[in-house]
């Protein structure tokens, strides 16, 4: 990464540049992370810039990791007058601010990975000839990742697209940074995350926002299944919840356990883990896989098409995970989620057997084939 975090400089670099535009959610930036670090492992001459969103979430994340950024402004399309109005100004403006950064910075590819400001990036990359890599990381492509196929030099998937199998030449997995690779024995990990090193360690996270279903859960379950627990602690990542009832909880329980908002090293996380419990966004799901890290996912139940099913589902029918819908109550959860995840609270040959599994099938980190893809782009304008 390079140093950086909103571009001002009007000066043209003498250098070129991979821009990577998306953002919104640590979904989008997470990945674009992991892609930023390949590319820098192989062609450490092309500097990696990001075109992201004016969400602080991608601030945040991308100035922790010094990353170089430009904040472009858009908004989602909506048919209501106001909110159309408002996307067709934001539109233009993006496009204005995106074409400047392109040029200043030579960009020979741009590389897409989703949210609304890819529309205003790929339109003026579109326009200056700068072909562009689309990496569709949702199993359900978006709006903007629909129109933005249509002008990408070649489209790739991270996970499979059920609704639309067509979409992308090849399905290549979920690029993942280093930051949520372990790389520590578990022992050393739980002692830097302040846990006891003895003990095995669930994880629960809802991603970075958190999620109140499973922090609820978690709360019943330390009171109807205190016995599941023993031998165990629990690194829990809250979100934007209040973290005083879940620690009150633990408390209340005598569970040891770390409960904190948010996480940047989740490779500290995951090498502490014998056991997860976690949303089916398709960045978790392909952290813990590449962690070996047996989870019970719950899928986001607001969305309409519950696409999370998909990213965890051929791990379900693979026995390594488990996936149960998320009913939202704690009480309805106690008997899909809390069951399955008491289940292997208490089966260390069963959890020990998918975690055999999952390392046994380990692959290659997306991120490299992505970034060999956007590299052989960005050399049909050298």
């Amino acid at each position: 990464m390079s140093a950086g975090g909103g571009s001002s400089s009007s000066a043209v670099s003498s250098r070129t540049s991979i821009v990577l535009a998306g953002g919104g959610t640590g979904g989008h930036i997470s990945p674009g992370i992991a892609i930023a670090e390949a590319l820098a492992d192989l062609a450490p001459d092309v500097d990696r810039v990001f075109a992201c969103s004016t969400r602080t979430v991608d601030a945040r994340m991308l100035g922790h990791v010094g990353a170089d950024f430009t904040a472009i402004e858009a908004e989602g399309l909506a048919l209501q007058p106001a909110k159309l109005v408002r996307f067709v100004r934001a539109f233009l403006a993006g496009r204005r601010a995106a074409r400047e950064l392109l040029e200043r910075r030579r960009a020979r590819a741009v590389v897409a990975l989703g949210g609304y400001v890819t529309g205003p990036v790929v339109d003026a990359a579109r326009r200056l000839g700068v072909p562009v890599l689309l990496v569709n990381l949702d199993a359900t492509p978006g709006k903007a990742n629909r129109w933005v196929a249509r002008h990408a030099a070649r489209v790739l998937t991270a996970c499979p697209t059920p609704s639309r199998p067509d979409f992308a030449e090849r399905m290549v997995g979920m690029p993942v940074r280093r930051a949520a690779i372990a790389h520590a024995p578990a022992r050393e990990a739980r002692e830097r995350l302040g846990l006891d090193p003895g003990l095995h360690t669930l994880l629960v996270t809802g991603a970075s926002q958190g999620a109140a279903s499973l922090n609820d859960l978690l709360a019943l379950l330390l009171r109807s299944d205190r016995p599941a627990f023993g031998g165990w602690q629990v690194l829990h990542l809250v979100g934007n919840a209040d973290p005083a009832p879940i620690e009150a909880a633990y408390r209340e329980a005598s569970v040891r356990a770390r409960v904190l908002p948010f996480l940047h090293e989740m490779g500290l996380a995951w090498g502490a883990a014998d056991l997860a419990l976690s949303r089916a966004g398709a960045n978790s799901v392909a952290e813990a896989v590449l962690n070996a890290v047996p989870t019970v996912y719950a899928p986001y139940p607001y969305h309409k098409d519950l696409h999370q099913k998909w990213n965890a589902q051929p791990y379900h029918e693979a026995g390594v995970a488990v996936l149960c819908d998320d009913l939202v109550t704690p009480e309805k959860n106690r008997a899909t989620l809390g069951e399955a995840l008491v289940a292997l609270l208490t089966d260390d040959t069963r959890r020990n057997a998918m975690a055999a599994k999952l390392r046994s099938d380990r692959r290659e980190n997306a991120a490299v084939e992505i970034a060999r893809a956007a590299l052989e782009l960005a050399r049909m304008r050298v």
